[in-house]
């Protein structure tokens, strides 16, 4: 189990902190079955249709070998192309599997990268089977293909289960500390990890949970007074669930406040006429 520390996420050009998790090889290997099935039921729909010309006498055996150069050019590299940039990353098989082809950045694609990534997917994908494009995938940590590596993209998971947040008290032992117990502001990458921590304790191993629980509480411990002489975990606990509620209870006072000056913010003043 990992130490819950924020190396797995993005940080934009603007110092934004983004949470996001990037398409695993299996789900990608799933997605691009599915393009590449695509494509090859369009090619083949259009070389019949142009077979049935060639058989009726429409087009004559150059024009019918230009064509079909023309079809694999279209089906393989422009179609997958206008896609992507149309689609803002997204193809019928990453819709399939939840996904979008992002920069890695975290930013939109574009053009750009869809024609580098399509150009470049033509021999690792269709030229080799995909034997190109697994090697290079396996080996990357985003499972990105050659074409990811040289567009500057990868796929990030968009369809992820939705967690469902841990509502918990003060601990009874220290329901009379809380009273009186000072919490200042931590920082948020603190408390990210603290929540996090609280979220999957019951997942980790009695030691890991135990020395992630003793590190946690004596960064917490700074902005806390008094400290309690207690197990770090409910220290934890305590100072995360009076930080909730003291929070909370800001918030209402001030939407209650808000709520007394609305007729002033909203009404008209004395005397003015209704319109």
């Amino acid at each position: 189990m990992s130490d819950l520390s924020d190396s797995s996420q993005l940080i934009t050009g603007e110092a934004v902190a983004l949470d996001v998790q990037s398409a695993s090889f299996i789900l990608r290997a799933a997605g691009a079955i599915i393009d590449f099935l695509v494509s090859v039921l369009v090619a083949a729909g259009l070389l019949w249709l142009l077979v049935v010309l060639a058989t009726q006498g429409v087009v004559d055996q150059s024009a019918t070998t230009a064509f079909s150069t023309a079809i694999i050019v279209f089906s393989t590299v422009v179609l997958p192309t206008a896609v992507e940039t149309i689609g803002r990353g997204r193809s019928l098989g990453k819709l399939a599997i939840g996904a979008r082809i992002v920069r890695d950045d975290g930013g939109a694609t574009g053009f750009r990268h869809a024609f580098i990534r399509a150009l470049v997917g033509f021999f690792e994908i269709y030229m080799t089977l995909g034997g190109v494009a697994a090697l290079t995938g396996l080996l990357s940590t985003r499972a990105k293909r050659l074409g990811d590596l040289l567009a500057g993209t990868y796929a990030q998971q968009e369809r992820v289960p939705r967690a469902e947040p841990s509502v918990y008290g003060v601990p009874p032992v220290l329901q009379s500390w809380a009273t009186i117990a000072d919490v200042g502001r931590m920082p948020d990458r603190l408390t990210r990890r603290i929540a996090q921590f609280l979220g999957q304790a019951a997942k980790l191993t009695p030691e890991t949970r135990s020395r992630l629980a003793r590190d946690l509480a004596a960064e917490a411990s700074v902005f806390v007074s008094p400290v309690p002489n207690v197990d770090p975990e409910l220290f934890l606990y305590a100072v995360s669930a009076v930080r909730r509620d003291r929070e909370y209870a800001a918030h209402m006072l001030e939407q209650q406040r808000l709520s007394t000056l609305a007729p002033v913010l909203t009404g008209r003043p004395h005397g003015f006429p209704e319109r």
